[in-house]
């Protein structure tokens, strides 16, 4: 008989399901986590809502905080009982894009099965959780090379403390490293929600001197201001972009980090830079984007702009839970909710609809 596992699953838009699968096999260079806690991200949300497409039936999720349950063969360093986290991005370390510097962008695991081209580069494809194979929100997970992915949890951190490692954390604070963040510089970060948040965090941890949160919602924007947030601006009582503005004398901020992915945010964004400026885009975007004219400069203005998708990887895990172990930085607070599993419905019901003050949603098998 196949031992089997809950998993979610995505069935239609619309429509995430608890149902039983089997629990994954391992092959030599795989490792098999038992979850202890995962949690629900927006681009979940896409995924439910039919914006971002996969295919029926894949469990969902990409957060991952576990116990190793089995390791393959060629897995070596690691000790079955031991507990590890894994990032949402698990590329091939030995690949082409990955020595080229962009690992998250890494396809080349798709290349015998033909949906991958010439060595195996393919846009997101490093997001291989909830996205290309099996996901996090389920009892058990297969973690992929897991040589180069699998990161252990110092035994005095909670499973609470990183669970914003895998994705938030990372994907937030690319943000404000993409931005080009230097000391003294004044930020804008627009939307925050928890990627936000983390790059609000991030800004702060960069050397940035000014840094100005926009968000509709006043208990977000008291987060902000406890992660590193010095001003703080509801969009429904000003005009964002003018105050900005004012708040530099005219100059413009010298980076903008968008984290929702709508076209007012992104044009708020390229309007609030300097000439010179960076902005660092971390929306996922659900139709075309349009660049104005007049904030673009017609083309002219030296403005950079810089997507991203999550940093994975044993070491960029390790630094980021160092950060938290350093107590640089506290992101329990993001954590709003707890969920069991069974109940994973009614957490993106939760979570989809914004209710309750919900930030992020801790879900735990057990």
């Amino acid at each position: 008989m196949v031992a089997t596992m809950k998993a979610a699953v995505f069935v239609e838009p619309g429509r995430i399901e608890l149902v039983e699968k089997p629990i994954p096999d391992v092959g030599p260079n795989d490792a098999l986590v038992r979850i202890t806690t995962t949690t629900i991200c927006g681009t979940d949300v896409h995924i439910l809502k039919g914006e971002y497409p996969v295919a029926p039936g894949l469990t969902v999720g990409h957060e991952p905080v576990g116990v190793i349950e089995k390791l393959g063969s060629a897995v070596t360093g690691y000790a079955e009982g031991q507990r590890v986290i894994a990032g949402a991005i698990c590329p091939n370390f030995s690949s082409y894009a990955a020595q080229d510097g962009v690992p998250s962008q890494d396809g080349s695991y798709l290349i015998p099965s033909g949906r991958c081209g010439c060595h195996g580069y393919k846009a997101t494809a490093g997001w291989r959780f909830g996205n290309l194979i099996d996901g996090t929100q389920a009892e058990y997970v297969r973690v992929p090379d897991a040589q180069a992915n699998l990161a252990p949890i110092p035994d005095d951190l909670t499973d609470e403390q990183v669970l914003m490692c895998p994705d938030i954390m990372s994907t937030g604070f690319k943000g404000a490293e993409n931005a080009n963040i230097r000391l003294g510089d004044t930020v804008v970060v627009f939307a925050q929600g928890p990627i936000g948040l983390c790059a609000t965090a991030g800004a702060r941890l960069l050397g940035a001197t000014t840094i100005i949160a926009v968000d509709g919602n006043e208990h977000r924007l008291g987060i902000s201001r406890r992660l590193g947030a010095d001003v703080t601006l509801d969009f429904r009582d000003c005009d964002v972009v003018s105050e900005v503005m004012r708040l530099t004398g005219g100059r413009g901020a010298d980076s903008a980090i968008e984290a929702l992915g709508t076209q007012t945010t992104f044009e708020q964004a390229l309007r609030c830079l300097k000439p010179g400026g960076t902005l660092s885009s971390l929306g996922v975007y659900s139709q075309d984007l349009k660049i104005p004219l007049d904030a673009f400069a017609a083309g002219l203005g030296d403005h950079r702009i810089r997507t991203a998708l999550c940093p994975g990887g044993k070491e960029r895990m390790r630094r980021l839970m160092n950060v938290i172990a350093a107590e640089r930085l506290d992101l329990g607070v993001l954590v709003t909710h707890h969920y069991k599993l069974d109940d994973i419905v009614a957490a993106y019901d939760l979570f989809a609809r914004q209710r309750d003050g919900v930030l992020k949603i801790a879900v735990k098998p057990a």
